[in-house]
């Protein structure tokens, strides 16, 4: 399966460097990679790391859409190895505001030793990540050239939005768990459908908990068709006042996003029992998404994510139950109904879809 790996060389300060820095730009991330197998924790921390300068380009308020277009096209050469990464990250890196955060600054300044980690990697991974990073990068960099506070259209464009900050991530995860297992290769197909839907569900999840964090820099990924249809318009998205009809679209946000997540699920009970690690990386996602989704919730009037953000004690126990019973499909069930119990339900069950594209496709 795994091919042998190219001339190129990483040296023991990179891969240092890219566990160090984890630590700074990820709180979940950083708890639970560390969780995959040896090969696979090296390869997807280089991913997240990889996506997460795509996302630095991409919030930085300073720059203009042409700049951020310019540096996420030059950024996909850069992965692809066509053009040198210490002249993208010394360009970069000149022009990051205060507005960035320090370890995402300094992960901008070092991605030459980033892209040496991932330019170590085997060919089908190396092919699998500059697929990936081209499809998020381009699509971003769209949907950032026309962001607003009027939200997006309608939950097709949602759907569209979060497949290029995630479920493109979710599909990257798949090739890479399948490039490792041959067990998990035999599931590949139906596993990739559902891995869209699951990253769409940790996505949404995210975009109700940042919703007013995301109005102060003047964005709203909410779709207009659901607040429509409780009689709410987006663009008069008060922080100082709770509307009932804001909670009414919000409710509907969130039984999609549950949908989802029950998605999650199936996806992470393909992964083998043998594979007590993959399944504990997938589930702690899960779980904290789920434990978002309820103080939402029971929180539709919060005005800030740190209202309805989970403490360090029910991340600690989601990681320690779930890995109690990663290997029994049927508590893992019990306790996915268990959690969820008391959030909204869909109207209808939410099919997967694959989303493959080519790489430099445009939404």
């Amino acid at each position: 399966m795994a091919e042998a790996r190219p001339h190129l060389s990483t040296t023991r300060s990179d891969e240092d460097y890219q566990e160090h820095i984890l630590q700074g730009v990820s709180r979940t991330f950083a708890l639970t990679i560390p969780e995959l197998p040896g090969d696979l924790c090296r390869v997807v921390g280089n991913a997240y790391l990889l996506c997460r300068i795509a996302d630095t380009i991409e919030d930085e308020p300073t720059l203009t859409a042409v700049q951020k277009r310019g540096f996420s096209l030059q950024f996909i050469k850069v992965v692809d190895g066509e053009e040198p990464a210490e002249r993208f990250a010394s360009e970069l890196h000149a022009l990051l505001s205060e507005s960035t955060l320090a370890a995402e600054r300094d992960l901008i300044k070092n991605t030459p030793a980033v892209l040496r980690v991932t330019h170590g990697l085997n060919m089908n991974q190396r092919r699998v990540l500059s697929h990936a990073v081209a499809i998020m990068a381009k699509g971003m960099s769209a949907f950032q050239a026309n962001k607003s506070l009027t939200g997006l259209k309608d939950l097709p464009q949602l759907d569209s939005y979060c497949y290029y900050v995630a479920g493109v991530v979710g599909e990257m995860l798949t090739e890479f768990f399948c490039d490792y297992s041959p067990e998990i290769e035999k599931n590949r197909q139906v596993m990739l459908k559902l891995a869209v839907s699951f990253g769409q569900g940790l996505q949404m999840t995210n975009i109700l908990k940042d919703v007013w964090e995301d109005k102060t820099r003047g964005a709203c990924w909410l779709p207009q068709d659901v607040f429509e249809k409780s009689r709410f318009d987006l663009s008069e998205l008060p922080t100082e006042s709770y509307h009932e009809s804001f909670g009414q679209g919000l409710e509907k946000l969130v039984s999609i996003a549950r949908a989802h997540l029950g998605n999650a699920l199936a996806y992470t009970l393909l992964i083998p029992k043998s594979e007590p690690g993959i399944r504990r990386f997938c589930l702690w996602a899960l779980g904290m998404a789920v434990l978002t989704l309820r103080k939402i919730n029971r929180n539709p009037a919060f005005t800030s994510g740190q209202e309805v953000k989970i403490s360090r004690r029910s991340v600690k126990a989601t990681a320690a139950l779930t890995s109690m019973f990663a290997r029994s499909d049927l508590v893992l069930r019990c306790l996915f109904r268990l959690a969820t119990l008391g959030l909204p339900q869909p109207s209808s069950q939410l099919m997967p879809q694959s989303r493959r594209v080519h790489p430099y496709s445009m939404p």
